[in-house]
């Protein structure tokens, strides 16, 4: 195996880890459990899925590189968030949106990449113009507002509670 290739397989790899680990976090906040130890993997693994992406090979500033960048800007306002600021005031609604975003963009990446390299899904959009991609990504983006909506209303009200003595997420 090459190294290029062996660093491929660590980069998708991080990049699983995150997003798996990503949604059992967040489930586990809609139902006002922290989950720590999967919360501190998620953000870990995107963010390190978000700079490795910056070690591959390019000639030319591609979207995925856009998509890189922004990751790379949100995640550390969601790690701020958690283990700086303690979910304090604005922190809290900061870490859910900038964590819904990072997982959102973690998760759009992996449907294109499904497009691109999996032929029976590849077959459905060979150009990534055709109306499956489309419907795909928007599916995935309906989605993402969804948990975004909800795991800062949750988030919100768990703020609420927690004041009045509660100990929720």
């Amino acid at each position: 195996m090459s190294a290029l290739a062996a660093f491929t397989l660590f980069h998708v790899a991080l990049s699983l880890v995150g997003i798996v680990a990503g949604f059992v976090a967040m489930f586990g906040w809609l139902r006002h459990q922290a989950l720590d130890r999967w919360t501190l993997v998620f953000l870990t693994t995107t963010l390190a899925t978000s700079v490795t992406g910056f070690f591959f090979p390019f000639v030319q500033f591609l979207p995925s590189h856009a998509v890189g960048i922004v990751s790379t800007l949100i995640v550390p306002v969601a790690i701020l968030g958690r283990y700086r600021y303690g979910l304090a005031g604005h922190w809290r609604w900061l870490y859910t949106v900038s964590s819904v975003a990072a997982l959102y963009l973690n998760s759009f990446v992996l449907v294109v990449q499904l497009f691109l390299k999996v032929p029976p899904i590849h077959a459905l959009a060979p150009t990534q113009t055709e109306p499956a991609f489309l419907a795909a990504q928007l599916a995935t983006l309906a989605f993402f507002i969804w948990l975004g909506v909800a795991t800062t209303l949750q988030s919100k009200r768990a703020s609420v509670s927690a004041a009045s003595g509660a100990s929720l997420v």
